[in-house]
């Protein structure tokens, strides 16, 4: 799998979506593709009706934040999954870079994919001088706690999310511990 940011041009970012369509297209396949995550999630009005404009208005949220990178996991042309990373977090007080999202197309789940995705989003962080990344997961989302604390990331904080003030745990992995950094 490559990770490969989202890149946009000037006419693709004032075109009708602000994504090119078969990029948008491609979004919305992996969006609709898990509706248990997004029922879980809330991010959309009607999980089983995600539309292209709604995916591409998330996807122009994202980007509206300069510390935010959306990248696309690919293997081959297939788009296999998502990541949205925040390198500074709005709290001045929180020095790790986020992870925001991380999807893996449904049919494409419990392969190893999620794992290499979020490998891969880690080795870039690390690679960016970063020593430690934090990330929130929902508290009624137990698949993914389980997903992320096998990845090495521990609980530390309870607090709502930033948007729709729903109750999360707040998980942080050191990368320091690949031996990149001195401990």
């Amino acid at each position: 799998m490559i990770l490969e940011p989202l890149t946009l041009s000037e006419d693709e970012a004032h075109g009708p979506h602000g994504l090119p369509a078969p990029l948008l297209d491609e979004l919305t396949a992996l969006y609709r593709s898990d509706p248990v995550f997004q029922r879980i999630s809330g991010d959309f009005p009607d999980p089983e009706d995600i539309r292209p404009e709604q995916v591409a208005a998330s996807i122009r949220q994202e980007l509206a934040h300069p510390a935010a990178e959306v990248l696309l996991g690919r293997e081959g042309h297939q788009l296999l999954g998502v990541a949205i990373t925040l390198a500074e977090h709005p709290d001045p007080d929180d020095p790790d870079p986020w992870i925001g999202l991380l999807m893996v197309h449904g049919q494409e789940q419990r392969t190893g994919h999620g794992r290499e995705l979020a490998q891969l989003v880690e080795e870039r962080l690390r690679a960016a001088g970063h020593e430690g990344v934090r990330l929130a997961v929902l508290e009624n989302n137990p698949k993914a706690l389980a997903f992320w604390t096998a990845l090495g990331y521990e609980v530390i904080d309870h607090r709502e999310d930033r948007r729709l003030h729903r109750p999360c745990l707040v998980l942080r992995k050191d990368l320091r511990e690949s031996g990149d950094f001195p401990a």
